[in-house]
């Protein structure tokens, strides 16, 4: 009887979290960790239009560091999302299409603002929490070492 009664438990269980808003089973109690950026390159204060991180190796491996510790949870291991959170390695997929350098490097430019915008403010919705912010625990550094990460994470056609 112990047994079958764990087993209805379970049962129970898992219909609930299958019943739960998707949101809060991805998002949880999500606290946003620091990132040791000691090993690049200082950037100061101001902020930059656009990754100077962009192709750095070290950069990357700082930023895979951070990206698995603070955006796994939501947009998946190795940022091969899982449906409900935007799929990372996409972000700037319509820039490396283009075929004219100049127009790949305003859109390049767009999407990394784009990047540190959302990436510093979060994402707020109806008063519920879709992306936490980042602002005051990221460095500009740190959000510049996972926008490098992230490219050498892309899709490619």
């Amino acid at each position: 009887m112990k047994f079958k009664t764990s087993l209805l438990g379970g049962c129970l269980l898992l219909g609930a979290v299958a019943l739960a808003p998707m949101h809060v089973m991805a998002h949880g109690d999500v606290t946003p960790q620091a990132v040791d950026v000691s090993s690049l390159p200082p950037l100061g204060e101001e902020r930059r239009a656009e990754n100077p991180y962009r192709g750095l190796a070290e950069a990357a491996k700082v930023g895979a560091s951070a990206y698995t510790q603070n955006c796994a949870r939501c947009h998946g291991l190795e940022a091969v999302s899982g449906g409900m959170s935007p799929d990372l390695r996409e972000l700037d997929a319509e820039c490396t299409g283009q075929a004219d350098a100049a127009k790949q490097a305003v859109c390049f430019k767009e999407v990394d603002d784009y990047f540190m915008s959302i990436t510093l403010k979060g994402v707020v919705r109806n008063d519920k929490v879709y992306m936490p912010a980042f602002k005051g625990v990221f460095s500009q550094e740190a959000v510049w070492a996972v926008k490098a990460y992230l490219e050498t994470r892309r899709v490619t056609e």
